[in-house]
């Protein structure tokens, strides 16, 4: 039994620290520099995710950090399920996601998150992943905010998961949603007081 714990603590951990790893990647400030368009983290919001690679002007580069932030997260799950199950995948998503927040190698000041969520979501059980995508997508379009899109997508994505039947994944899209909201506090507040800016403005920080 104490064997069989170890192992499933060992388990546990080499989950965590994949999902961290990969997650920790700050596709945004790589995909900037390799295009010669600088240091994303000196324009806009600072952010490395693809809202503010948008920013430079350069759609191609942030659809490209879109893609990247969520495959990471997308495999970082899918890696750790084929080894270690369902719950080795929740750990490496929880890690993937936490790692683009707090990434080690920019002492720990990364994205928001959001990308790499709807990556570990699609993963870990797809029809979830799709929803909150066109629910990011139907919200875009109406609102044309993206903070507001990503809340309500990530809001959404517990209660998608539970009208499926999957409780498992359900708790990791609620423990997401909350990391979404915690790292969305100052779009929140702008949000309350109307002055959070539209897509396509100067000051958009999805």
């Amino acid at each position: 039994m104490i064997a069989n714990a170890q192992i499933a603590w060992l388990g546990a951990l080499l989950c965590l620290a994949l999902g961290y790893l990969l997650g920790s990647i700050p596709f945004g400030l790589i995909v900037t520099r390799l295009a010669g368009l600088g240091d994303v983290r000196k324009i806009g919001s600072g952010n490395i995710g693809a809202t503010n690679v948008l920013r430079t002007g350069k759609k191609w580069a942030a659809a490209l950090t879109l893609l990247l932030d969520g495959g990471k997260g997308a495999t970082a799950v899918l890696i750790a399920h084929t080894y270690y199950g369902i719950e080795g995948g929740a750990v490496a998503g929880i890690a993937a996601v936490l790692g683009h927040i707090f990434p080690v190698w920019l002492r720990f000041k990364g994205g928001k998150g959001v990308a790499t969520f709807v990556g570990v979501m699609l993963a870990a059980y797809w029809p979830t992943g799709v929803l909150v995508i066109a629910t990011w997508l139907v919200v875009a379009y109406f609102s044309k905010i993206s903070s507001l899109s990503a809340l309500v997508a990530a809001a959404l994505a517990p209660a998608y998961t539970i009208a499926f039947g999957r409780l498992s994944e359900a708790l990791l899209a609620f423990f997401l949603t909350v990391v979404i909201f915690i790292t969305h506090h100052d779009n929140l507040h702008r949000l309350w007081r109307g002055e959070e800016p539209r897509i396509g403005g100067r000051k958009n920080e999805a």
